[in-house]
């Protein structure tokens, strides 16, 4: 996995009270954070306010454990008239030993700007 080079948008350590009966972390847990990842992503492109809108399809490849470090990376994917869709890979390195990393899962999530009524306005004015 090259990541290294990289910067995640969100870094965060898993904590018990994330978890489900199996004793692993909520998969609705991680979908937050996918899209607060995304979400800071696409204000790089416009001081605006972003709504989510769409979150393609989201396969769990591995299982997040309590104390796993999770990185969130972000890449612009395509800016649209009024939306920035946006990238997201998630890194789980394991508690135990960091320096095991593993892919948790990837998304493509799709943001459109909005003024203060909730109504669509261009990305750039």
């Amino acid at each position: 996995m090259q990541t290294m080079d990289r910067s995640p948008a969100i870094r965060v350590v898993m904590l018990p009270k994330d978890t489900n009966a199996q004793g692993t972390i909520f998969g609705g847990v991680i979908l937050s954070y996918v899209d607060e990842a995304g979400g800071i992503e696409a204000r790089k492109h416009a001081d605006k306010k972003f709504v989510t809108v769409a979150m393609k399809e989201v396969e769990f490849l591995e299982p997040v454990q309590v104390g796993d470090l999770v990185s969130f990376y972000t890449s612009t994917v395509r800016i649209g008239r009024s939306s920035v869709t946006v990238h997201v890979d998630v890194e789980a390195q394991r508690h135990e030993d960091y320096s095991q990393r593993v892919k948790v899962t990837e998304a493509e999530v799709i943001y459109v700007a909005i003024d203060d009524q909730g109504r669509p306005v261009p990305v750039k004015d």
